[in-house]
């Protein structure tokens, strides 16, 4: 992610939290983070994890693609959030055992419609650039895959995640030679 995209992820935690006369110990605690990396989130001196974003962007109580609309780079990019499998979260539910919690993903989906999906790219599956008016979530199942963005290319393997907004042109391609299995989440935002 490029410096000045983090910079209006960092502000546009804080103008909302503002908004929302939420302090940082308020939200920390809604977010269950401490404080004290609220505070290096807004001031710019960290980058969150994504599990952490969205966790801190669900506990401001903002929608995900209000919280994201109109952040740019200066390439004119929207953010792409990529999470490797070695960086979830792992947590207990209940007392149980063998029971393997990971999150990977939380979002708060009130006027939206989700459409969850199984895509199976066959080797040599192409397709051209598409853009989808929906924030869209890749869990990679099987496989390798790398997702083009225009000119930026970027592989995610078996257990990455990546989250960014469908409107920009995109595509994936099966890097391997069986067939790459991807769970897609669509986040469609309801229009007013």
């Amino acid at each position: 992610m490029e410096e000045d995209i983090l910079i209006q992820i960092s502000n546009r935690i804080k103008e909302r939290r503002r908004e929302k006369n939420i302090t940082v110990q308020e939200l920390a605690v809604r977010a269950n983070v401490s404080k004290g990396l609220i505070s290096q989130i807004e001031n710019s001196r960290t980058i969150p994890s994504l599990m952490v974003l969205i966790e801190i962007i669900k506990a401001l109580e903002i929608d995900l693609n209000e919280f994201f609309k109109d952040i740019r780079s200066k390439s004119d990019h929207l953010p792409i959030l990529i999470k490797r499998k070695s960086e979830y979260e792992h947590f207990e539910k209940e007392h149980a055992i063998g029971f393997h919690y990971q999150r990977i993903f939380t979002q708060s989906i009130t006027q939206s419609t989700v459409d969850i999906v199984i895509l199976e790219l066959e080797p040599g599956a192409l397709r051209p650039l598409v853009e989808t008016d929906a924030f869209e979530y890749k869990y990679i199942l099987q496989g390798e895959v790398e997702y083009q963005f225009n000119d930026e290319r970027i592989p995610i393997h078996q257990g990455d995640s990546m989250l960014f907004d469908g409107r920009i042109p995109h595509t994936p391609k099966n890097l391997g030679n069986t067939t790459a299995i991807m769970l897609a989440v669509y986040f469609f935002e309801e229009k007013k």
